[in-house]
């Protein structure tokens, strides 16, 4: 690879002019968007009355957000690669519209989806998604069935050096000693949870599972914050820097995660939208009780990770929320029952 331009937001212009994307003269807005931890996120607005807008991303040697982890830039063109291979399954519209990508640079442009409300917000004021969600786990069920035995793909997928780091955050950082600012109380149940050697045992286990390199083509990061609900009433999946191949019940168990952890943390019951979303991945992809038990864990380890990890969610600030969710991650980590 050439050395890479890193662009700016006034270098924007000139670059969105050099790929075709704007006119010389055409007048350009670029603001931040989205949370920025991965990679470097515009949203761009260019023309007058009937301006047209997009989103640009381009992925730099270290972590926008956290700088001190340095990170291939090749993951945004594994991003590119999991869009081109879902495309073909993808009925629903789900995944975004990619308008440009300059591979050399590592800029991938896609359709602006400023409209959208992100899944989080949508869950926390407990809107009904379940269409919704249905609709996604097909989709991932069929990306998963249609590469499952593809022995090429490995080949075009080596992006061991994200899937890695991401899995450090899950299965390994929240069980050892660690800054996370956590309250007294949290802090005193992850200090127990570090010294449950089952449990730690089991977390191992699960990141052996995962770091796996064999299995379907897996997202590999199917959290709320990374999927919109459109105003047309579908579902948009965003960020597959860390796609791999390797367990397609971590797709599975992420998403069942995610869809638990708000009505968790208000001490609600998700069991109900869990089983239509898991019923939808059945009806796509066979799968027997072993994976679906995979899948639990790895939505314990989502639970427990995004309770005493490093990415902390919004849903957990009160005590006894994170610590309602952080029982429940231990109990399904453990194969308890999800409720």
């Amino acid at each position: 690879m050439t050395a890479q331009r890193l662009l700016n937001d006034g270098e924007v212009p000139a670059y969105l002019c050099e790929r075709g994307l704007a006119a010389s003269g055409e007048p350009v807005s670029v603001t931040a968007a989205g949370d920025g931890n991965i990679n470097w996120v515009r949203r761009v607005s260019v023309g007058g009355k009937r301006a047209r807008s997009f989103v640009l991303k381009q992925a730099r040697p270290a972590l926008e957000r956290f700088p001190q982890y340095a990170a291939p830039t090749e993951r945004l063109l594994f991003e590119a690669r999991w869009l081109e291979l879902a495309a073909p399954h993808d009925a629903d519209a789900i995944c975004p519209r990619v308008l440009a990508l300059d591979a050399e640079n590592r800029v991938l442009v896609l359709e602006d989806l400023s409209a959208c409300e992100r899944l989080d917000a949508a869950l926390a004021r407990e809107r009904d998604v379940a269409a919704r969600m249905e609709a996604l786990a097909r989709l991932l069920a069929r990306v998963h069935a249609a590469t499952a035995r593809d022995e090429h793909l490995p080949a075009r997928f080596e992006n061991d050096a994200m899937r890695r780091l991401h899995g450090e955050h899950i299965f390994v950082l929240p069980y050892q000693p660690n800054d996370f600012g956590l309250t007294p109380r949290l802090e005193a149940a992850a200090r127990d949870a570090r010294a449950d050697a089952t449990l730690v045992r089991a977390a191992r286990d699960a990141y052996a599972s995962y770091a796996r390199p064999t299995g379907a083509l897996v997202h590999a990061d199917v959290q709320a914050g990374n999927v919109l609900l459109t105003p047309s009433g579908g579902v948009k999946l965003l960020d597959a820097e860390i796609a791999h191949v390797g367990d397609a019940a971590f797709d599975l168990g992420t998403l069942l995660a995610h869809l638990a952890l708000p009505a968790l943390a208000r001490d609600g019951n998700a069991a109900a939208l869990q089983e239509r979303v898991r019923a939808a991945y059945r009806d796509e992809r066979a799968c027997d009780a072993e994976t679906l038990a995979r899948a639990q864990r790895y939505a314990g380890c989502e639970l427990i990770r995004r309770t005493i990890g490093a990415a902390r969610v919004a849903a957990v600030a009160r005590d006894e929320a994170g610590l309602r969710v952080l029982a429940a991650g231990r109990a399904w980590l453990l194969g308890g029952a999800i409720g």
